[in-house]
């Protein structure tokens, strides 16, 4: 199965820790490539110790992002551990980092230096705010520089997402930038430097709120559960849950006054998308007795009846239930330990490593013989 990956043959370098660096090269591993993660002896990678919960002895969080890889522990302020990565990253041909900027050049692993051993590397570096600032990068931070905390919740106070979305969506950038930078070197031959910006990248996820203010001079607010620019596109209290209901154009707002018996579609102030976002607390004061009638369930009933997109509000554990799962022994060797596949499909089936998230420096002398590199 590993040889028919589209990535299968491909050597990946990984310096990197947390999250954003982990999770890029998890998802190059899902797709077949060889990733050698280099940590620190004794402590290895920072999530090796984020919990609890821990399963095993060993953390969920690190569980989750280090599937696929081989792990070597080598110090890099160490001589002659440092001419170890460095006969690692000639032999590599990807290699990813996400310390601060200066780091790498100060422990002689720069770009510069590397691009002279190895013209072929992809070096893919990811950083706070790109490699011209200096300053630290965490996920907490960039989202609040982002403009995006003060786009959620209800506008009583700014609120983060629930997840670490501006260290993964840099992985993603990360990842998209490196098969850009391999596509490339298939036809010139030479590698390339990927710099991600965790702020740029959390930024431009703004889209159509950016577009409002830059263009229209319109400054989005938060709106809660509804949307700004469609309307009825929101989340309704039903008897004893949540409904999102998901009404994208005026033939649906149609489908679903039928659905209600009502005739509101009828009427100038709610014909069109346009007249019911202007409208929208006349329209939402109509809609919400009416959903608050019937459970979540009876409602996904009649809704998917009548072809109107929605779906209730999970918890985390009602929407892994019927979640699709990937399976690995734990790395002590004793029961198994399960982690979600990527977003993609190729040829019909999801891309996933096989191989289990690795003990703490155990392939070290696998890793040397296999990119035939002295140890």
């Amino acid at each position: 199965m590993s040889e028919e990956l589209p990535l299968a043959g491909l050597k990946v370098l990984d310096l990197s820790r947390v999250l954003s660096g982990p999770y890029a090269s998890m998802i190059l591993a899902d797709m077949g490539a060889d990733v050698v993660k280099v940590e620190r002896p004794g402590s290895g990678d920072d999530t090796r110790s984020f919990g609890p919960p821990f399963v095993g002895g060993v953390s969920t969080y690190f569980l989750s992002i280090n599937r696929g890889k081989r792990s070597v522990a080598l110090d890099l302020k160490e001589p002659g551990d440092r001419g170890r990565a460095l006969a690692l990253a000639r032999r590599a041909d990807v290699l990813i980092e996400n310390f601060r900027p200066g780091v790498m050049e100060r422990l002689g692993l720069g770009w510069e230096v590397l691009r002279g051993e190895n013209p072929r590397l992809i070096y893919a570096c990811i950083s706070g705010f790109g490699r011209d600032r200096p300053e630290a990068g965490y996920d907490l931070m960039i989202q609040g520089l982002s403009g995006i905390p003060h786009l959620t919740g209800a506008g009583d106070r700014p609120w983060k997402c629930g997840t670490s979305i501006a260290d993964l969506v840099a992985g993603m950038n990360a990842v998209q930038g490196i098969l850009a930078a391999l596509y490339r070197r298939e036809r010139s031959g030479r590698g390339g430097l990927v710099d991600v910006s965790m702020v740029t990248g959390q930024r431009a996820l703004l889209t159509y709120h950016a577009s409002a203010w830059l263009n229209a001079g319109v400054e989005p607010c938060p709106m809660g559960n509804a949307h700004p620019s469609i309307h009825p596109y929101q989340a309704f209290r039903t008897a004893g849950g949540w409904l999102n209901l998901a009404v994208g154009n005026d033939g649906l707002f149609a489908k679903l006054c039928e659905l209600l018996g009502a005739r509101w579609h009828l009427e100038e102030r709610f014909a069109t998308n346009a007249a019911r976002v202007a409208n929208r607390e006349a329209l939402s004061a109509l809609l919400e007795p009416r959903f608050a009638e019937r459970s979540t369930e009876e409602w996904c009933a009649l809704l998917a009846g009548a072809g109107i997109p929605h779906g209730p509000i999970l918890s985390v554990p009602e929407a892994l239930s019927d979640s699709e799962l990937v399976e690995h022994p734990h790395p002590s060797g004793r029961g198994r330990v399960r982690s979600l596949p990527p977003g993609v499909r190729i040829d019909g089936a999801a891309a996933t490593a096989e191989r289990r998230p690795p003990r703490l420096g155990e392939h070290g002398e696998e890793v040397f013989r296999d990119w035939e590199v002295e140890a």
